[in-house]
């Protein structure tokens, strides 16, 4: 995208009534603000249970200005493209259908669903907030959690598995269009958004999000973490159109300035990595040096 949004060329039409019933600094709230005004008025939105069923509410007092239909955790993307063939049937195709999941709806529970969307290449836009684990229910793991973070389900030595990358997952499905975000850049995930929005076939987007109470910080931080997540070099911001991968926004300043942020300052602001050890740190830390070495090279 040549043109990049500035907060002087926001949109200024709001999608989303003033008051809604999500956490203190809950990262998602700023995603979804800023994600419907890229996404505008003329949009579906499909969710399952999650943080955002909670957030947008039920009709009549529901938060969100536009209609929604609320789905089985399964089903988010089979039920996208059943309100994308219903819009085809009545000749309304210039309406826009998004599923907008959390990570237990789209890289778990909702994968399915989700994989053979992409694979019949249907027409709509899906969005994963990624909070890393079951949040609304009591914060246990999903595949989406860090290696040794804290989870309810998970709650003397962490979880043991690496984070399912689920960007490469939907990336090796072939389709134009996959990025990742973050809610902690808000301008830059406006842009993806926008972006995806003028591809063909399915687009993924993947949105980091911080949880307060999920990942253990005071919700004042939220912004400031979701930052330092990037700054390390622990979660990339970047767009994968037709094959093609590129870092993006802050990423790409990190690329220049081949200067990271120790990731310890990171795993540090959060009582979920209570628990990791020296030794663990230092893997973790070893993992994104070897991730932005192979970055470095590509760029020389």
């Amino acid at each position: 995208m040549t043109t990049k949004t500035t907060i002087l060329t926001l949109p200024k039409e709001e999608l989303v009534h003033p008051g809604n019933r999500a956490c203190t600094g809950c990262g998602l709230n700023v995603a979804y603000r800023i994600g419907l005004k890229a996404l505008g008025p003329d949009t579906i939105l499909v969710v399952p249970p999650s943080c955002l069923t909670v957030l947008q509410g039920l009709f009549p007092v529901a938060s969100t200005k536009l209609p929604c239909l609320n789905v089985t955790f399964a089903s988010t993307a089979a039920a996208a493209t059943g309100v994308l063939e219903a819009l085809k049937a009545q000749g309304k195709e210039h309406i826009k259908v998004v599923g907008w999941a959390g990570d237990g709806g789209t890289a778990d529970i909702g994968i399915q669903a989700l994989s053979g969307a992409a694979e019949r290449g249907d027409d709509f836009l899906f969005m994963c907030y990624d909070n890393e684990g079951y949040m609304n229910t009591g914060v246990q793991r999903s595949g989406t959690t860090p290696q040794w973070a804290i989870t309810a389900n998970t709650p003397f030595k962490g979880k043991l598995q690496q984070k399912k990358d689920v960007p490469a997952i939907m990336a090796a499905h072939g389709i134009d269009y996959v990025a990742t975000a973050s809610a902690a850049y808000p301008l830059d995930l406006f842009d993806k958004i926008k972006r995806a929005l003028v591809l063909h076939g399915t687009k993924y987007i993947h949105i980091h999000t911080p949880c307060p109470p999920g990942w253990g910080f005071d919700p004042r931080y939220s912004i400031k973490i979701g930052r330092l997540a990037v700054e390390t070099g622990y979660y990339d911001l970047y767009e994968v159109e037709r094959g093609a991968f590129r870092l993006t926004g802050a990423s790409e300043k990190l690329l220049e300035k081949r200067q990271l942020v120790p990731v310890a300052d990171y795993l540090k602001t959060q009582s979920r990595f209570k628990l990791l050890t020296d030794e663990q740190i230092a893997q973790i830390q070893a993992q994104v040096d070897a991730k932005w070495s192979a970055y470095y090279l590509a760029n020389e």
